[in-house]
């Protein structure tokens, strides 16, 4: 009898055990984002909150912006979470996903070797900053992976008026390649190297070639003053209304990808702009500087 008891108790527990896994399991949802939100740190501090509140985990794949979106729009994830704006109110337009969430922003800066060849310390003028740098022909780095900081690039350089060329070129992802185009000075190869990697290695290269590289302003401190050999690249030219570098949230949309997780996805979303996640958020530093600034905390 005792020994029936005892296979009873056992089987009991076994059950609850793979109940309580199973569940585990359910509240797992993967998120694709930007390089910059992992290199940066944040994800290291944000997500384990978000787990301890909601009991959510977030299986990360860090990329590009662009290959971001299109791991959304294939449903290859559950959420979003990226910074290149018109391209996910987009996304949200073309009903891919259900809404942007507003989250947090920082800015781009334009980093150089302390010599600054091309004489652009002290600037504000992004695009001012850039002619300089390619009347010079002084080494740019690009990270040339069709991300939000890639975006904003060709922006940038569009806003220069000078002659621009369009180029067809296959990355390496992750093990797999990737056909994207875009739009550059002329130069490629010589001056200005596009290089189809994300924010930390093209940091890591311009700082080995003391080229110009524009960064988000969260993985340069990183990379700057949290690391035991920091990057000897110094900022040249910032605060440009045009160097703004909001980034946003969102949950896909079932009707698009019934499969997906959107209630757990929503929760995310919803936690990251509640104030306990936005609190998290702005309370995030690296060395006592701020790396990204809330932009829901007050609604």
């Amino acid at each position: 009898m005792k020994q029936m008891s005892m296979r009873i108790i056992l089987v009991i527990l076994a059950f609850c055990f793979f109940c309580s896994n199973g569940l585990a399991a359910d509240k797992i949802i993967k998120m694709s984002t930007t390089t910059s939100t992992q290199a940066s740190g944040l994800l290291d501090v944000l997500l384990p909150e978000l787990e301890k509140d909601t009991g959510i985990r977030v299986k990360v794949i860090a990329k590009g912006t662009g290959a971001a979106i299109r791991d959304g729009m294939d449903g290859n994830v559950d959420v979003i979470f990226v910074h290149a704006k018109a391209r996910e109110e987009k996304f949200v337009h073309e009903g891919f996903g259900t809404k942007r969430y507003a989250v947090m922003h920082n800015d781009f800066v334009i980093l150089g070797p302390a010599k600054d060849s091309a004489g652009i310390n002290g600037l504000t003028n992004a695009a001012e900053a850039l002619k300089k740098i390619a009347g010079a022909k002084a080494a740019f780095v690009s990270r040339g992976d069709d991300s939000g900081t890639h975006t904003k690039e060709q922006a940038l350089w569009e806003y220069t008026g000078l002659p621009l060329e369009k180029k067809m070129q296959t990355i390496l992802k992750k093990g797999k390649k990737k056909e994207i185009s875009f739009i550059h000075p002329p130069g490629l190869g010589q001056w200005y190297l596009s290089i189809g990697q994300g924010m930390g290695k093209a940091l890591t290269f311009a700082d080995e070639k003391q080229a110009y590289i524009m960064a988000d302003r969260g993985t340069y401190i990183k990379y700057k003053f949290g690391r035991d050999v920091p990057i000897d690249l110094v900022v040249l030219c910032e605060g440009d209304p045009a160097l703004a570098n909001p980034y946003g949230v969102i949950p896909i949309n079932p009707k698009k990808h019934p499969h997906v997780k959107y209630d757990l996805s929503k929760t995310f979303a919803q936690w990251l702009v509640s104030k306990r996640g936005q609190t998290v958020i702005a309370n995030y530093r690296l060395l006592g500087k701020q790396l990204f600034y809330t932009d829901a905390l007050a609604r």
